[in-house]
């Protein structure tokens, strides 16, 4: 007896029964999905548990947005269609989200069966499923809002544009979906550049296997390849030599490494590989190698230095506690200080999520509206209080000058403000403490537990190089909040400069 047709069956047998090929040499033809693109979608629709969200990432020019129309209307007035139930594709820009509106109302056009039970709008961006009055609807983060919709199926197209590790627009989109037990999230993107970037977070939750719901078909070259690797080429375009040109990625890559400039944007757009502009200061791989668990006791027992990088009076302020256990590791103990009242505003603008993470207590809430260096200056002396032995602190001279005064005002002694030495931001001071750093880090001799926030100050953090090989940070070219790395960095240098003088530095004040 043959075997009942599965959900992924009947979208596959939809899709190439009833759509057309909207564009191109075939336009007008019954779609032919390949072999990855029906992989995708049995494994969407035939995973043994419910999917909750689906991921889909491949290089440009794969014809993923074509496929995104298709599967759109298999929700629609496909096997998948549900009564009165709503459908979004969403995208980053009008310009993307008028093109699989667009892609869809032509597959619509081209199909007689469609066309006679689909109706098309175009002012809104939107198609009616008169069977079963269903809607879908194009929406874009630059244009209308979510408000109002409860849709069953979200597909996000090209959400690896989404900077950082959250978007109000993606929120708005997926806390809309309530309402339904069998909703159903479809991201369908090149991948992001940075490791803290929204999809980058969501491909590497989905990649563990930790939850069965999430599925993730990633097609990525290896890391090092060769630009002009054919190998790698196939790897991150499964639809090489089909309807992804061989010719004009040749030509792409030849400009690549004709021009050096082009060649990040190359490796992200057209091998999918997360790559920024400009090279983070510490790798992912090199970062999560050095993620083993904190010994909080062993600031009880050992020296320990500080770094403290103050912020603006609305940002994040970082300390960072350094200690060296016998098998000479170095742990940090990283605490984050801002204000409580801005917290959410501030979240929106930095695009993280300090709410959530000083929820979970991984950020100080310091009272009002801006950071309260009072509140900082004591909590310095209660951990002075406790016993922990600090052996010398580094700060950036900028605002400390406030913190001192602070720490004067609740009668500090004096030789508690004398552990304290400014550090300079400059190449003089900092690039022998990113060495330190650095060579820890190569050596797996850091253990910094995964602290979330201090890891998505290590994920933006850039350096800037002079004529002679000197680094410092550099914050302006960075790609978001870098202060639990800066405080880092200047823990250990000061330890390094604490080690290599007979005498310890007094500060004069």
């Amino acid at each position: 007896m043959p075997r009942a047709p599965s959900r992924g069956d009947r979208a596959i047998r939809f899709i190439e029964l009833y759509c057309r090929a909207p564009e191109g040499a075939l336009v007008g033809k019954p779609m032919k999905l390949e072999p990855f693109q029906k992989k995708f979608i049995k494994a969407v629709f035939d995973n043994k548990v419910l999917t909750r969200r689906a991921i889909l990432s491949l290089a440009r020019k794969n014809g993923k947005t074509a496929l995104i129309a298709a599967l759109l209307l298999v929700f629609l007035v496909g096997p998948e269609a549900k009564r009165n139930s709503q459908i979004v594709s969403g995208a980053m820009s009008r310009d993307q989200a008028g093109i699989v509106h667009s892609l869809a109302a032509k597959m619509v056009q081209l199909s007689p069966e469609l066309s006679k039970i689909v109706k098309i709008v175009p002012s809104g961006k939107r198609l009616i499923g008169l069977p079963l009055n269903t809607e879908y609807r194009a929406l874009a983060a630059d244009g209308a809002t979510a408000v109002g919709l409860s849709p069953r199926v979200v597909i996000l197209d090209e959400v690896g544009q989404v900077r950082g590790p959250r978007s109000d627009f993606v929120d708005a989109l997926l806390t809309a979906q309530g309402a339904y037990e069998d909703a159903l999230v479809l991201v369908i993107s090149t991948q992001a550049p940075g490791d803290t970037d929204l999809l980058s977070v969501w491909i590497d939750d989905a990649m563990t296997g930790a939850d069965p719901a999430f599925v993730c078909h990633l097609y990525t070259a290896p890391k090092e390849c060769a630009l002009d690797d054919r190998k790698a080429w196939k790897a991150s375009n499964p639809a090489l030599g089909k309807f992804r040109s061989v010719a004009d990625l040749e030509n792409l890559a030849k400009t690549a490494m004709r021009m050096p400039t082009a060649e990040a944007s190359y490796r992200n757009l057209n091998l999918n590989q997360r790559v920024e502009a400009s090279a983070p200061f510490v790798t992912k791989s090199v970062w999560d190698a050095n993620a083993g668990e904190v010994d909080h006791a062993i600031f009880r027992d050992r020296p320990v230095y500080l770094g403290i990088d103050l912020s603006a009076r609305a940002d994040l302020t970082s300390i960072v506690l350094a200690a060296q256990d016998d098998d000479g590791n170095w742990h940090l103990d990283a605490h984050f200080f801002s204000p409580a009242e801005t917290m959410v505003e501030r979240a929106k603008r930095d695009r993280a999520p300090y709410d959530v993470w000083a929820r979970a207590g991984l950020i100080h809430e310091t009272p009002g509206n801006s950071v309260d260096y009072d509140y900082i200056a004591q909590w310095l002396l209660e951990l002075h209080a406790e016993g922990v032995e600090i052996a010398a602190g580094a700060f950036d001279r900028w605002r400390m000058d406030v913190l001192l005064q602070a720490l004067r005002r609740m009668d500090a002694p004096d030789e508690f403000l004398e552990l304290f030495k400014p550090f300079g931001q400059g190449t003089k001071d900092m690039s022998p403490a990113l060495d330190t750093f650095e060579a820890e880090l190569l050596n797996g001799r850091i253990r910094h537990g995964g602290h979330p926030v201090l890891t998505m100050c290590a994920a933006n953090t850039r350096v800037w190089k002079d004529s002679s090989g000197n680094r410092k940070f550099e914050k302006q070219k960075s790609s978001g909040r870098i202060d639990g790395m800066v405080a880092s960095a200047m823990a250990l240098g000061v330890s390094a400069a604490e080690a290599d003088t007979d005498e310890p530095f007094v500060m004069a004040l």
